[in-house]
């Protein structure tokens, strides 16, 4: 099968190419950029893409083209502008740039396929365009990873309320009617917290939600933690995951037995965010 490169799809010509600039967005030790993508994707089209330390990516007049990280050889083509203007900051946004119109169908559609094996961040377009493999576009933008399996969910905060903001189908029509004793994760400290979704509690994806509002939920150790160190620590530090999930039939009073069992097993009245 012949494979087709990204410049099968964005026809650049040959002239150009020295002149365009390739920005690959991956994990930086501390933020993953697909969860401020999916908040806002102009925190990665702009942010993220026209920051700078000592190394100058861009000149004024180039075409930057951004590539936001998927996984381990896929990336997700976001943007492409025409930069316009630098700032002569330094570890900041140096840069400002204005989309290139004809390309924006592909924003946020068109996965590459790429194998990364250097660090640098920022390549010459003619230096890699031909190990840039088109792997599909998609129908519709970008709007996260489909719903992985009740066995296989671990979201941060903002994935969370990226799923739940979003309204993203596969996840809603999973946590919806589905009952549930769920882990949430402190990951600066390592304290747990056990909860429990009952029908009383309107299911998962209720329960869930409260959390996305106010990061506590209602819960008293939850409620002073938000009150002592601001809903932003919530935001940066907590994960959530499942730990048994149930259908709707299944009684309640079982559902809370099995949370009991999970707060003695992971000791977390002792030693995380459970108080009773």
């Amino acid at each position: 099968m012949e494979l087709i490169l990204i410049n099968d799809i964005l026809h650049f010509h040959e002239d150009d190419m020295a002149n365009i600039k390739v920005k690959f967005n991956q994990f930086n030790g501390s933020t993953n950029p697909m969860d401020e993508y999916q908040k806002n994707p102009e925190i990665i089209n702009s942010q993220w893409l026209f920051w700078r330390n000592k190394q100058r990516y861009f000149y004024v007049g180039q075409i930057a083209v951004c590539l936001l990280k998927l996984s381990d050889e896929m990336w997700l083509l976001t943007t492409i502008k025409r930069v316009t203007k630098e700032l002569g900051i330094y570890d900041g946004i140096n840069y400002e740039g204005e989309e290139i119109e004809q390309y924006r169908p592909y924003f946020g559609r068109l996965i590459i396929k790429y194998h990364k094996t250097t660090m640098a961040q920022g390549r010459y377009y003619s230096e890699v365009k031909d190990e840039l493999i088109v792997n599909q576009v998609l129908p519709s933008i970008f709007d996260g990873e489909d719903f992985p399996g009740y066995d296989n969910v671990r979201l941060s905060y903002s994935q969370l309320a990226s799923i739940i903001g979003n309204g993203k189908r596969d996840w809603v029509a999973a946590l919806e009617n589905q009952k549930a004793v769920y882990l949430i994760t402190d990951k600066a400290t390592g304290k747990l917290y056990v909860g429990s979704a009952t029908s009383s509690y309107g299911m998962l994806l209720q329960r869930w939600s409260s959390y996305v509002a106010n990061g506590h939920g209602g819960n008293k150790e939850l409620v002073e933690l938000v009150k002592t160190k601001g809903f932003e620590y919530v935001k940066e530090n907590f994960q959530y995951s499942i730990l048994e999930n149930y259908n709707a039939k299944v009684d309640d009073q079982f559902i809370l037995q099995r949370e009991s069992w999970w707060k003695d097993t992971l000791q977390s009245r002792k030693w995380g965010y459970n108080c009773n």
